[in-house]
């Protein structure tokens, strides 16, 4: 049996759950990687009220639909950012511009996450960290070495607590390495994992398309982290450097074709996802391949359809037979 191929719920969450989902059916997915905002999932209500959890099951059953990894991308970027007022819209009105209650609120609704998931059947919650260090990835003013190492102290400190009761609750947290994230690439994300002492709590929520317009290729990232790879979302994008446009963005929005990068549906980018198949067939990865869908030059129903096509027309399992096993005398 190949992957099951699901989609993320969180850019779908202007949309009632029980709507997304019938559309989501109907789109051909096996299951939802269900965000935690909009109406989605309540992570208090998932964590503390057994009959809401029924409730989102039976929304889930009713369109045959599975659920293998909950969302929690935009509380974690609570937990270990340094307040700015773009954290505003993230947490309850009554939070707004107080950063350490945001703090406060965010991490223990990350403790939440792992009883939620362990009530819905899930072991596995994706999502960001956030970073206090991110204002400085570009070392001018001068970066010291000792902000840095701050830096990755205070995400151990915030998330150490957190990782406790994922533990309570047989749950793995599986970052989405990605920028302003405090691991963004290759090297911070090796850090990472070294500064929590490869602690099995932490993971890695696989996406290439915040890699390759670093310069990463995104296979190595599976093959070297192998052991990490909780979960895997397959996203494309599109890099289009012309002379004018750099890797930075420009402060352009989405979208804007002048940008030097842009995410993309799947197959319309420059993602080589065979390559990625290959390689997490290579390590064994049976978990779902969740599509994220982001693209601003296209409908998103189309997209959304078209995307499903795609990851199963990929989706193959290795062979079960040496294609030269036959080659021999008798």
């Amino acid at each position: 049996m190949t992957r099951p191929v699901t989609i993320f719920s969180g850019q779908w969450a202007d949309m009632p759950f029980d709507s997304f989902c019938e559309k989501a059916k109907s789109f051909g997915y096996d299951g939802i990687e269900i965000a935690c905002w909009g109406d989605h999932l309540d992570l208090k209500k998932a964590a503390t009220d057994l009959k809401y959890v029924e409730e989102r099951k039976n929304i889930l059953k009713n369109y045959g639909l599975k659920v293998w990894a909950i969302g929690t991308h935009l509380i974690g970027q609570c937990v270990g950012d340094t307040w700015d007022p773009r954290l505003n819209s993230f947490v309850p009105s009554n939070l707004a511009g107080k950063p350490e209650e945001i703090r406060k609120w965010a991490i223990h609704e990350m403790k939440y996450a792992a009883a939620a998931a362990k009530n819905l059947g899930v072991k596995i919650v994706t999502g960001f960290m956030g970073s206090p260090i991110w204002p400085y990835w570009y070392s001018f003013p001068q970066t010291t070495e000792q902000m840095i190492d701050d830096g990755y102290k205070q995400i151990v400190k915030y998330w150490t607590p957190v990782f406790d009761e994922f533990d309570k609750n047989g749950v793995k947290f599986a970052l989405e390495v990605h920028p302003n994230e405090i691991a963004f690439d290759y090297y911070s994300a090796e850090r990472l994992l070294k500064e929590f002492k490869n602690r099995k709590t932490l993971g890695f929520n696989f996406d290439p398309s915040h890699l390759i317009w670093q310069g990463i290729s995104p296979h190595l990232f599976i093959r070297d982290f192998a052991k990490q790879i909780l979960h895997v979302h397959m996203k494309d994008a599109a890099v289009t450097l012309d002379g004018r446009a750099g890797i930075l963005g420009s402060f352009l929005p989405f979208g804007d074709v002048k940008r030097g990068w842009n995410f993309r549906s799947l197959g319309h980018g420059d993602i080589d996802f065979e390559s990625i198949i290959r390689e997490l067939n290579a390590i064994n990865y049976k978990g779902p391949l969740s599509v994220e869908w982001e693209d601003s030059g296209m409908n998103r129903e189309f997209g959304a359809k078209e995307a499903c096509d795609f990851v199963k027309n990929i989706n193959f399992l290795p062979s079960d037979v040496a294609f030269d096993s036959m080659l021999k005398a008798e």
